[in-house]
């Protein structure tokens, strides 16, 4: 069954468009609708705020959010291939800790960002000024598009930290504000736009920021309020947690991979919160091409898709999961892969070994194609012609017991609830119910990853820092139930993981770069900004 996505996806066609050029075209003559004959509906509502949405999509398009944020942890790399991928060091420098004001990324996050806030403000302000017919949609078309701003604001706080608040459509030059001061923003954002936020949660909200979705963005700054502003919120996250908890809407599903399918059937899962939607038509997901190399076509027997053969897992990263663990084979493409008409032919073997970045040794180029396991956790969409229509599920209802449970265990309260937490989440990846069973214990005992560089034969090179991770147990669960989902940063770094450990060709190189550089162009734009400490 196709997902309804007439909230956001159904209306991009139409965002395209002038504003006024979405409003019931086919009721009568374009030339003979005014303002006393327009009466506006809430798919009229969806398609004046679908713009503010929209740039989400970059989150798994090229030099994404997804690269920002997993490019730099301990989970995704991408090496030198036979076919290139040095592309001027830009996967390297993630990797290393090596970016600067000028790099593809971050600056392209931090332009999407601004993207979509000067759209929610441009909108917003022609409702403040009774620019646009709405009647009874005004108040909750200004919460959603709050909410909405707030969530591109959460992604600045993240990344950037000392950013612009903007919240008018203006020409006039924005000062910087600290990162203890967007953090408060967004959060008095979200509260004051909740009461008017829909708590629908079927097709005309999915892809939206309805009630659901602004409370499990709250849930995520204030498990992360500790790195944002140095004081913890575990309360809080306990607090908003329990709000979609005790709504008895969410569920787990009940396969893990459901939650990545082509084409989800949003109606029969309760998983997903808040989603961003890719469409094959109207906007594709693309990552994928960078993930398989390019004779991945021969197995997935889709001639009208093509790769490009980059990105793999770091081996640490895969030796560190359980025996019996499901989500290893429905995150990861390995092993050998035939021809999808012919299973005699093979065409290539993901072998969890990966040498180095650059693959060079003793001056000779020693890349390949088989080196490391391949993303596979978003299900193969056969019929793209290019880009996929795997939703990316930027919310899912495991993220909110997983961090309730953490909110416990950081309290030292209720940890036998937090260990229950967790196990519900590992019951549909373990078929020995007892194996899914973990304890507190189990939670505070230290990471399964075994840190420090590697060496060309994947041995460990320098230890670095062996200082055990404080819930280490729970580290983990995070990193195997969210891999590829555009978390790992913030995990390591609220983790304490980011700025003190090796991994793979990764060294520490400072505190610095929990936050990014405010780019180059941006600085040169606007002379109230400054660069962020330690660049």
């Amino acid at each position: 069954m196709k997902k309804m996505k007439y909230g956001i996806l159904a209306l991009l066609a139409c965002s395209t468009m002038t504003l006024t050029g979405c409003f019931n075209l086919d009721e009568e003559p374009y030339s003979e609708i005014t303002e006393e004959t327009f009466i506006p509906t809430e798919q009229d509502a969806a398609a004046l705020m679908a713009k503010a949405y929209t740039p989400l999509r970059f989150i798994y398009d090229w030099y994404g959010y997804f690269d920002l944020q997993e490019e730099s942890g301990d989970i995704i790399i991408t090496p030198a291939r036979p076919n290139g991928w040095e592309d001027g060091g830009v996967y390297r420098a993630m990797h290393q800790h090596q970016w600067h004001d000028q790099s593809g990324q971050p600056g392209n996050t931090h332009w999407y960002c601004f993207s979509g806030i000067n759209t929610a403000n441009r909108v917003k302000s022609q409702l403040d000024n009774d620019e646009l017919p709405v009647g009874d949609l005004k108040e909750p078309m200004i919460a959603e598009l709050r909410a909405i701003r707030a969530l591109w604001y959460y992604m600045l706080l993240d990344n950037f930290g000392n950013v612009p608040i903007v919240t008018t459509w203006s020409d006039e030059v924005p000062k910087q504000s600290t990162r203890q001061e967007v953090y408060d923003f967004v959060v008095k954002e979200l509260t004051e736009a909740l009461p008017g936020l829909s708590d629908a949660n079927d097709g005309t909200t999915y892809g939206r920021m309805n009630k659901w979705a602004a409370l499990a963005l709250l849930t995520r700054i204030y498990l992360n309020a500790e790195v944002y502003t140095g004081t913890a919120q575990w309360a809080k996250v306990v607090e908003t947690a329990d709000q979609i908890i005790n709504s008895g809407i969410f569920e787990l599903a009940k396969d893990f991979s459901d939650n990545f399918t082509p084409e989800m059937d949003y109606s029969n899962n309760k998983e997903v919160i808040f989603a961003v939607p890719y469409d094959r038509l109207y906007g594709g997901f693309h990552q994928q091409h960078k993930w398989y190399p390019p004779n991945a076509r021969d197995h997935f027997g889709n001639y009208n898709d093509y790769f490009w053969g980059g990105s793999c897992a770091n081996p640490q990263f895969i030796n560190a999961y359980e025996e019996g663990d499901k989500r290893l084979e429905k995150t990861w493409i390995m092993g050998k892969r035939y021809k999808h008409d012919d299973p005699s032919v093979l065409v290539w073997e993901a072998i969890n070994y990966l040498p180095s970045l650059t693959c060079m040794r003793d001056g000779e180029n020693n890349t390949h194609i088989n080196w490391g396991y391949r993303v596979g956790k978003f299900v193969y969409d056969i019929e793209t012609t290019g880009g996929w229509s795997n939703d990316f599920a930027f919310f899912r209802y495991a993220e909110i017991l997983l961090s309730k449970a953490e909110a416990l265990m950081r309290q030292g309260k209720n940890e036998d609830e937090a260990a229950a937490l967790v196990s519900q989440i590992r019951a549909r990846v373990f078929d020995d119910a007892a194996q899914a069973t973990v304890t507190a214990a189990d939670l505070k005992a230290d990471t399964r990853i075994q840190y420090g560089t590697l060496d060309w034969d994947n041995n460990i090179d320098k230890l670095g820092d062996q200082t055990p991770v404080y819930l280490g147990g729970l580290y983990d669960e995070w990193g195997f139930e969210f891999a590829c989902e555009a978390q790992r940063r913030s995990q390591m770094i609220r983790f304490g993981t980011f700025t003190t450990k090796n991994w793979f060709n990764h060294e520490p190189v400072g505190d610095h770069v929990t936050i990014f550089p405010i780019p180059l162009d941006e600085l040169q734009t606007n002379p109230n900004l400054k660069q962020n400490p330690g660049y």
